[in-house]
C-alpha cells in the first residue's frame, strides 16, 4: 500500500536541474545555521544576534520571535518538540554556550542551561521524543562534553567524565548547522568530527550514555576540515557530509555512507556533491531512497540512499530539513530561507 506512494513521490523528484529552491522573506539580515520542522508544521529559523525567526502551518510569512536579552548570542540549534514547546543552544565559549526553552511556541524563554567552564562550547542538540534528549559539546580535558535530559530539557546534566567519549588531538565538533549530532529510533546517536586524522563518527545505543568511535574516508587534515553533519533514516542507514569551511569550493571526498548503523563507512559509488556541505537530511515518505545535502557551495538531491548526487540550481545554505513528503526547507547567509517542493 505504501510503495506506491513512495514510488509517485521519486518519480515526482525527478532530475535535480527542474528543482529549484523558491526564496522565501524572513524578514532578517543575519546569518541563519538552525533550523527545525515542527511536528505542526511551522518552520524554525535561527542564528547570529540572537535571531529567531517562524513560519506556522497557517501563515504566509516568517515572523520575528523575541527572546529577552540575546544580542550577541548565536543560536545555531533549535529543536521543536511539539506546536508549544522549542529548545534553542547558542553557542560560544563558556557562559555564552547555553540552552533556552519556551513551553509557549515561543512568546516567552526561560534559560535551562548555562556553561559554566570557561573552554566548554557547545555544538549542537538533539531529541529522541518530547521528554529524552543529549547535547554536544567540544572536547573538554581531553573528552567531549556529552549532556542528557529526561524532561524535555528542562534540566541537562553531564555524563560522567569516565564515560564522556575521548578525542584525538585536535578533534572537535563542527557547529555548522546543529546537525554534527543525530538521534534515532529510541535510543541510538551519533556524531561527527574533524580537526585530526580521518573525520570520526562516534555512535551511542543508549542514549548517550556510552559511545564507540569508528573512522571514516573523509579526510580531516586541519583544523578546519572533516565531517559537519550526520543524519541516520533508521537504526542502520546514515549518511555524513563535510568539507572544508576554509576552501568551500574544494574537491574531494565530502560524502560517505553506511548501512550498519555508523560502524564502518563507504564514499559512495556515484556521482558527488563539490565542495563544502554543512549539513544532510533525508526525504520522509521515500524508505531512504531520497536525501538532501546543501553548504555554502551549492546543494544536491540524491534518490539512491547516497550513493550518487545530483546538483540543485541555486545559491548554497548551512542548514536543511524537510516537512513531510512535499516540502524541504534550508537556511543560510544573510537570513536566506528556501522552499523545494517536489511531487504530489
Amino acid at each position: 500500500m505504501l510503495m506506491v506512494p513512495c514510488l509517485l513521490l521519486l518519480a515526482g523528484l525527478g532530475q535535480a536541474g527542474k528543482l529549484h529552491w523558491q526564496g522565501q522573506e524572513s524578514h532578517a539580515k543575519a546569518r541563519f545555521r538552525g533550523l527545525a520542522v515542527s511536528p505542526s508544521g511551522a518552520v524554525w529559523a535561527t542564528g547570529a544576534d540572537g535571531t529567531v525567526r517562524v513560519k506556522t502551518a497557517d501563515a504566509k510569512a516568517f515572523e520575528a520571535v523575541t527572546v529577552p536579552d540575546s544580542e550577541g548570542y548565536d543560536f545555531r540549534d533549535v529543536e521543536s518538540l511539539d506546536a508549544n514547546q522549542v529548545v534553542l543552544l547558542a553557542i560560544g565559549e563558556g557562559e555564552k554556550s547555553r540552552i533556552l526553552k519556551s513551553t509557549d511556541g515561543g512568546q516567552t524563554w526561560s534559560t535551562r542551561y548555562v556553561m559554566k567552564d570557561p573552554k566548554g562550547f557547545l555544538d549542537a542538540l538533539a531529541f529522541w521524543d518530547k521528554d529524552h534528549g543529549v547535547a554536544l559539546g567540544d572536547p573538554m580535558n581531553g573528552r567531549f562534553s556529552i549532556l542528557t535530559t529526561d524532561d524535555g530539557g528542562e534540566t541537562w546534566s553531564p555524563i560522567p567524565e569516565p564515560a564522556r567519549p575521548q578525542a584525538r588531538d585536535g578533534e572537535g565538533a563542527f557547529a555548522a548547522s546543529g546537525t554534527c549530532l543525530a538521534v534515532a529510533g529510541t535510543n541510538r546517536a551519533w556524531f561527527c568530527t574533524g580537526g585530526a586524522g580521518p573525520a570520526r563518527v562516534f555512535r551511542s545505543t543508549d542514549r548517550g550514555r556510552t559511545w564507540t568511535a569508528h573512522d571514516t574516508p573523509i579526510p580531516a587534515a586541519n583544523a578546519s576540515s572533516g565531517l559537519f553533519s550526520v543524519a541516520f533514516q533508521d537504526d542502520v542507514h546514515g549518511v555524513v557530509v563535510g568539507g572544508d569551511y576554509r576552501e568551500t569550493q574544494k574537491a574531494g571526498p565530502v560524502v560517505a555512507v553506511s548501512a550498519d548503523g555508523g560502524v564502518t563507512w563507504k564514499i559512495p559509488s556515484g556521482r558527488l556533491p563539490v565542495g563544502l556541505r554543512s549539513a544532510v537530511a533525508p526525504v520522509p515518505g521515500t524508505f531512504g531512497q531520497a536525501w538532501i545535502t546543501v553548504g555554502p557551495a551549492g546543494s544536491d538531491l540524491s534518490l539512491d540512499n547516497g550513493q550518487s548526487w545530483q546538483p540543485i540550481p541555486g545559491d548554497g545554505f548551512h542548514a536543511v530539513g524537510s516537512a513531510g513528503q512535499s516540502t524541504s526547507w534550508a537556511v543560510g547567509e544573510a537570513g536566506r530561507v528556501g522552499r523545494l517542493r517536489f511531487g504530489k
